[in-house]
């Protein structure tokens, strides 16, 4: 077992935090909203310019010179079939937030708060799907895709550990990268995986907590949440200890399979016709307006700015928050495929599954609040689903299913990360000790708890917007690093 200084490092910041949130969880609350205002109003560009720029270089790579070359060596051939491939690539990016906001973001777009728009009208409930798209699609799996492939490359073409810092040590040099230089790099992108999978793990507990007081009249409180990510946390430990080939593949098809079902079960007893012209305008939109709604920052109406920060550039902070967590698993698992296989595999099929799921739930929740049936805006944001189910034919059964797939996604986004925790905090080991992985599983749960504890769903946004910011420079070094080092490599 090989522990470096960065674990002790990001430890000892975790503990800090977890720390300040039992003992003074206002202030900490306080603290972190007021960073996160001057953030949403003085970096919001930035984000945004990022997650465009790293667009572009993703599909520039698909068609680019080196489209063919492979992330490994040139007779190597991938771990695992393109099935269980994507179906853990897909679990671990999307995860629970997949479950959480299809319909409650939709829902809140269209009637409670538009871009654009007076919610309830006709502009506001088709727009709904389309931000709900911009938010969901190729700005995020542009992002990972792009990540994972440099992790990849460098790993297994290059044979550099598996670390951000030795991704830049062509830049900066192996002295600086493996010295104090490279650790502080390390630490913040442990930081960041921390603070995303730690909201994620919060998200999850509140849906699972909703589903089950709608279900079976459990109670509705903190102790219960934290009762839930208990059982869930011994569930993702034992999951990540059994390795990558067996319970987190496993887990991960399953998971993707039931929620198929659960996709085609809604599809069939829901307003169908309507879930496909919704699906079809979307595209149309999505298309139409990608430019516009990609760079639209709303500068001269505040009130329209305001909801660019409350969502847009909340969610660029989420995606990187959790780019080096997702970035390094997806390339974990992607040993032996070719640069545009890999781009097709991680930023297209995605993005048209992802859409496909906010058509469907998405769909059918606008379908009851504008007929009049239901009044979905009405609820919390994590009872909107179970809201919407009970107005279907077999809402009781998707319900439960729900919980099922919200339960599994929340395991699989876990384990992956305590995995890759492990290897960022090990110098790049493929297989980091077991020990090691269950100390990142409690500190994740420890963050979740102390969060939710503290300041609830706003607490996980700032700590989410307040990581990204350090990480986000970071990508870009990582992007310049990346192609000065493919050129040299395979010109």
């Amino acid at each position: 077992m090989h522990i470096t200084k960065v674990f002790w490092y990001a430890v000892a910041i975790c503990i800090a935090i977890v720390v300040w949130g039992v003992f003074a969880p206002d202030q900490l609350n306080g603290f972190t909203t007021s960073v996160t205002g001057v953030i949403y109003n003085q970096f919001g560009w930035f984000y945004t310019l990022v997650i465009i720029a790293l667009i572009g270089f993703c599909i520039y790579m698909m068609f680019s010179r080196f489209r063919n070359v492979k992330l490994g060596k040139d007779d190597d051939e991938p771990d695992f079939s393109l099935p269980a491939w994507f179906a853990m690539l897909f679990s671990a990016g999307m995860g629970i937030g997949l479950m959480f906001f299809t319909t409650a973001e939709t829902i809140s777009h269209a009637f409670i708060k538009s871009p654009n728009a007076e919610p309830g009208s006709e502009q506001a409930i088709l727009e709904s799907l389309q931000y709900t798209s911009l938010h969901w699609g190729f700005h995020g799996w542009g992002l990972y895709a792009v990540v994972a492939l440099i992790f990849a490359y460098f790993k297994f073409r290059v044979g550099a550990p598996g670390l951000i810092s030795a991704t830049m040590e062509p830049l900066f040099g192996k002295k600086a990268m493996r010295g104090p230089v490279g650790q502080v790099i390390d630490t913040l992108a442990i930081f960041a995986t921390v603070a995303g999978v730690a909201s994620t793990l919060g998200f999850g507990s509140a849906q699972i907590n909703s589903g089950l007081t709608y279900l079976f009249n459990a109670p509705d409180a903190f102790w219960f949440q934290l009762l839930i990510l208990i059982v869930a946390t011994v569930v993702f430990i034992a999951s990540a200890w059994s390795g990558i080939g067996n319970g987190i593949k496993y887990l991960s098809s399953i998971n993707l399979w039931l929620a198929v079902i659960l996709l085609l079960g809604l599809f069939t007893v829901g307003p169908t016709t309507y879930i496909i012209n919704m699906f079809v305008t979307t595209i149309g939109n999505y298309a139409g307006n990608f430019i516009q709604m990609s760079f639209d920052l709303k500068p001269v109406n505040e009130s329209q700015r305001g909801w660019v920060n409350d969502w847009t550039i909340f969610y660029w902070a989420w995606w990187i928050s959790w780019a080096p967590f997702v970035g390094m698993f997806i390339a974990r698992v992607s040993k032996g495929r070719t640069i545009r296989e890999f781009i097709i595999g991680v930023l297209i099929a995605p993005t048209l599954v992802t859409f496909i799921f906010f058509a469907v739930f998405g769909g059918s929740a606008l379908n009851l609040e504008q007929h009049g049936i239901a009044k979905l805006s009405s609820l919390a944001t994590e009872t909107v689903t179970f809201g919407m189910f009970e107005h279907y034919p077999l809402g009781a059964i998707l319900s439960f299913l729900t919980i099922i797939v919200v339960a599994i996604f929340f395991i699989t986004s876990a384990d992956s990360a305590t995995f890759v925790l492990g290897m960022f905090s090990t110098g790049g080991q493929l297989n980091p000790s077991n020990i090691v992985k269950i100390a990142w599983g409690l500190l994740l749960s420890a963050m979740a708890a102390i969060v939710m504890y503290s300041g609830g769903l706003d607490g996980f946004q700032n700590m989410l917007i307040i990581a990204a910011l350090p990480f986000s420079i970071i990508l870009i070094l990582m992007v310049v690093s990346f192609y000065k080092t493919i050129k040299k490599i395979e010109d």
